[in-house]
């Protein structure tokens, strides 16, 4: 080329655009060919460095720089100090809390040479050495990082295990990382354990992983295990805190702690959510603000949400609906928002359990004042009974075609079990002898009351300490049946439906029960007369015929009543002047509550005390039948 043809180097600088040679394009001068208008000049661009998120920009170069692994980097730091280092590291944990990392500062601090070029394996590499350089730029021919994800057959093992034969080029060890074992094929686990027992001196593995499980215990077996756990929320706030500082980035408080609450233990998912918040922020006053990251994830108000549960716990559906309906308009989503009320009964049962975690200066402020107020309210049963209304809710609302909807239908069965009993009141109040009066006890009771206090449905109540007195005897086998209505709802399903009664005597039943009817029918029937009428009674099972069930006596006296009633003639009146009428249901009030004629017994004389039974006379045991 003519040396006239090259650039001057004290020519001034060329115009903006590059040339063909780095210099300007000329700019054309007059109307272009075509008579259009000249082209405007380009302007200049200014070379940049390509942006780096926060997840690589702040990602730890040494161990002091790893946040929450406190045991592990004390454990490294210990074999290192005493060149214990094992030849093979399994490194698990969640997303995101440095398992990767930590194998490249591993990696780094095996092969540094120090500042000078003479030092030797150290728990605290320098960062400036040609090693560490070249593993810092992800260009060291020794320090090898796989995908087992992609890289999970057998052949990529063999492949492995041939290379390992080779001494390391340049470094003091040959390192292997292997992100995401457990994704190698059982094959592809095989080849690698023998060369995982007996590696070569020179070789060092890696491993990391999500799924700890799926690994083969053969492999654990060669492996120094190190279980990495979720960063403290706590610890997140203070990182994120901080590099908002280095970012020159101002942020609230409480915006921090939202994103340190959604990364969940992450510390790459929270920095990943920062670095959104930052680019939501530019430009902004007041930097990220806590309306601003809520908008951003989608969450609720913890206000919003302290007023659902409220309104739940009160059983005021019109106010809890009132909420939802605010809720949406704020772009709320109904599953997070059921997810956040999950979080935050979770919370209110903790501060129930433990009211010394009131005290925690974590905690949100409205979580310190009306959270620990409504916990106050609350017991263990009703917020227990809560949370697994909500975690179904969460299951119905994802499946749902209309999400909102099937949100506030969760909401509405949580506000109506409000006003309802909790499982543990109702076994209270089976086996105190009925239920028990909903009225409150009066605020100081006076003198000897000869009751204890208790707690129904919310309410304080007065229960009497004396055993509930005997029964009056029954009269017939439909008022044992009736008798167990309310206090064994299982026995009586099961004495209405699967039992066909044979003969009936005061202190004596003759039964013959359906296939379905359980096996310790008669001792459940036995046990439970006892108890309840204060008499011993005897229960035979047969193979007699016996009556039908009360269930089948009453359907046919149901289907009785219904030909009756459409053959009246008032009735075939009314179905002729309404075509496509039908008689569906007779109602009669004399009947009983199983829709038969009341029976016409005998009142039972006085003197039939509970000895009438025979003393000989013995309940029915499973094992004799």
């Amino acid at each position: 080329m003519p040396s006239d043809t090259l650039p001057d180097d004290d020519a001034p600088p060329p115009p903006d655009g590059p040339g063909l040679f780095g210099d300007a394009p000329p700019v054309p001068e007059g109307p272009g060919l075509f008579g259009e208008a000249p082209a405007a000049p380009v302007a200049a661009e200014t070379p940049n460095t390509p942006y780096r998120v926060l997840a690589r920009k702040y990602r730890p170069q040494t161990f002091a720089d790893l946040i929450g692994q406190e045991a592990l980097v004390r454990t490294l730091r210990n074999a290192f100090a005493q060149n214990r280092v094992a030849h093979a590291f399994m490194l698990t944990g969640v997303r995101g809390v440095g398992k990767t990392t930590t194998a490249r500062i591993i990696a780094r601090a095996l092969n540094c040479i120090g500042p000078d070029g003479q030092g030797g394996p150290t728990a605290d590499p320098c960062g400036v050495c040609p090693e560490c350089q070249a593993i810092l730029a992800d260009r060291h021919p020794d320090v090898l990082e796989l995908d087992a994800a992609s890289n999970n057959g057998v052949d990529n093992i063999r492949e492995l295990r041939e290379a390992v034969r080779y001494r390391p080029a340049q470094a003091r060890f040959k390192v292997y990382i292997l992100d995401e074992v457990h994704m190698l094929s059982t094959a592809a686990f095989n080849a690698l354990l023998k060369t995982l027992e007996e590696p070569p001196p020179q070789v060092k593995f890696l491993f990391a992983t999500t799924e700890i499980r799926k690994v083969p215990a053969t492999i654990l077996s060669r492996c120094q295990r190190f279980d990495l756990r979720r960063v403290p929320q706590e610890q997140l706030r203070e990182h994120f805190t901080r590099i908002c500082g280095l970012e020159r980035v101002t942020a609230e408080e409480e915006a921090v702690a939202m994103i340190a609450r959604a990364a969940d233990g992450s510390v790459r998912d929270g920095l990943s959510l920062l670095d959104q918040a930052m680019a939501q922020a530019a430009g902004a006053e007041g930097g990220i603000q806590a309306t601003m990251v809520r908008d951003m994830l989608g969450l609720a108000d913890r206000g919003l949400l302290l007023d659902l549960l409220e309104g739940c716990f009160r059983g005021d559906i019109a106010a809890v609906l009132a909420t939802m309906d605010h809720g949406h308009e704020r772009g709320a989503d109904p599953g997070v928002i059921l997810a956040d009320l999950l979080e935050l009964t979770h919370t209110l049962t903790r501060l129930r359990a433990v009211p010394a975690l009131r005290q925690d200066p974590a905690m949100p402020e409205a979580e310190r004042v009306r959270g620990v107020a409504l916990a106050e309210k609350l017991s263990i049963p009703v917020l227990g009974r809560a949370w697994q209304v909500l975690l179904k809710g969460i299951t119905e609302v994802a499946e749902a075609p209309d999400r909102r909807a099937a949100a506030e239908m969760v909401l509405i069965r949580l506000a109506h079990l409000a006003e309802m009993p909790t499982p543990g009141d109702l076994v209270r109040r089976l086996t105190e002898g009925g239920s028990l009066p909903q009225m409150p006890a009066p605020a100081a009771p006076q003198g000897g009351s000869g009751g204890a206090r208790a707690v129904a449905n919310g309410a304080p109540v007065m229960v009497a300490e004396e055993a509930p007195a005997p029964l009056p005897q029954p009269r017939a086998f439909r008022e044992v049946v009736a008798l167990a209505s309310g206090r064994m709802p299982m026995l009586h399903a099961h004495l209405l439906h699967s039992v066909h009664l044979v003969s009936f005597a005061p202190g004596r039943l003759e039964l013959r029960p359906r296939p379905e009817a359980p096996r310790d029918l008669a001792g459940q029937l036995s046990a439970f007369l006892a108890e309840a009428t204060g008499t011993r009674w005897t229960i035979s099972l047969t193979n007699a015929e016996g009556e039908p069930t009360l269930a089948e006596q009453s359907r046919h006296a149901a289907g009785e009543r219904l030909v009756v009633a459409q053959s009246h003639p008032m009735v075939q009146a009314i179905l002729l002047a309404f075509p496509g009428a039908k008689v569906e249901q007779v109602r009669d009030e004399s009947l009983d509550d199983y829709g038969l004629p009341a029976l016409d017994l005998p009142e039972m004389p006085d003197d039939m005390g509970p000895d009438f039974a025979p003393p000989e006379a013995e309940s029915v045991d499973l094992d004799d039948l």
